[in-house]
């Protein structure tokens, strides 16, 4: 059934009221196949006139949708293979991503406890490459069902040919509105191995106690992490890191290290150095800094927040702002991870 003039404020993380001219949820890709016939679109060409929706964490609203927003909720986990070493787990892209990573916990499947706690649904993950503590999606994917919405029909994508980088995929660049993401295939260690040298993991587990590492200890590490620097979405309207941490040449990087010794960054493999987003807006000043119900967290400055009734703009506004003060004191442009509407 489609509705009309639905409110999206409980469908995206922000909790931003913007409205959906049409509006509708579908469980299988035969009933997305069926919403597709939709013959009632507004014809215009300076936005598409379909939008998916997954968890919604991921998106900042800045103006009413005048079109269809389809909310995917296709469930389901199910075992497709094994060998020795590896396990091969398919979930449904309407899937709880968290709910999905204590599934694979419970029954000693390794490879994703690390991306605990981060918000969304399964299909979001192999769109933006997501990652923490060290693991990205393309460490453990094997491949994915989509639907393309003008040939209307469902293909696959093995590993090489979603192109993922940095919180990106094909998904996000060439094909970007092509496609629905139906399920996704994971590649999992039967035996554990373990990830913990990242960020504060190790610390974490040495102040929880715990005496024999396991795949369920690094889980609770990386939620203990994520939940003392980062807002409930539930109690705090926010997307997770707004931007993606830079790439900056190494010459660059040198430069920048002796104008600041504490500047934060991580030697990559090709050739050049990442920075921390988060530590570059604050010592622009902008951690803790609200206006009105737009604001910088005061935890983690990498997170931008709603604390009740901001507007999209008002967000996108203040994101500005950081962008641009960045600029203006490190010489470095700063891109948002999350999508714009």
């Amino acid at each position: 059934m489609i509705e009309q003039h639905i409110s999206l404020k409980n469908y995206n993380t922000f909790g931003i009221g913007a409205m959906a001219q049409y509006f509708s949820v579908f469980n299988t890709v035969d009933e997305l196949s069926e919403l597709l016939e939709f013959k009632q679109l507004p014809a215009s060409s300076l936005q598409p006139s379909i939008l998916i929706l997954g968890g919604g964490s991921n998106i900042l609203f800045t103006k009413n949708f005048e079109g269809l927003v389809l909310k995917n909720n296709i469930q389901g986990i199910e075992k497709v293979g094994e060998d020795d070493n590896s396990v091969y787990i398919k979930a449904g892209a309407g899937v709880n991503w968290h709910q999905f990573v204590l599934y694979c916990i419970e029954n000693n499947f390794s490879g994703i406890e690390n991306l605990s706690l981060i918000p969304g649904n399964v299909g979001a993950s192999p769109m933006q490459n997501i990652g923490a503590y060290g693991v990205e999606i393309k460490d453990v994917f094997h491949e994915l069902e989509a639907f393309h919405l003008t040939e209307k029909k469902i293909i696959k994508f093995n590993l090489s040919e979603c192109a993922f980088g940095y919180r990106e995929s094909v998904f996000k660049r060439k094909f970007k509105g092509q496609f629905v993401i139906l399920s996704v295939t994971y590649k999992l260690n039967k035996v554990p191995v373990f990830n913990t040298s990242y960020g504060a993991i190790e610390q974490e587990l040495e102040k929880m106690g715990v005496k024999e590492l396991s795949i369920k200890a690094i889980s609770e590490a990386v939620i203990h992490i994520r939940s003392s620097k980062l807002p409930d979405p539930k109690e705090i309207g926010n997307a997770g890191s707004f931007f993606k941490n830079p790439e900056i040449s190494n010459d660059q990087y040198s430069i920048l290290n002796i104008q600041y010794p504490n500047i934060v960054g991580y030697s990559l493999p090709n050739g050049k150095t990442k920075l921390a987003a988060g530590w570059l807006i604050e010592q622009c000043g902008w951690k803790g800094y609200r206006k009105g119900d737009a604001g910088c967290h005061a935890k983690q400055a990498l997170v931008l927040v709603n604390y009740g009734t901001a507007s999209g703009n008002e967000i996108y506004d203040l994101s500005e702002a950081i962008i641009l003060s960045v600029k203006e004191k490190f010489g470095v442009t700063l891109e948002r991870e999350v999508n714009i509407i």
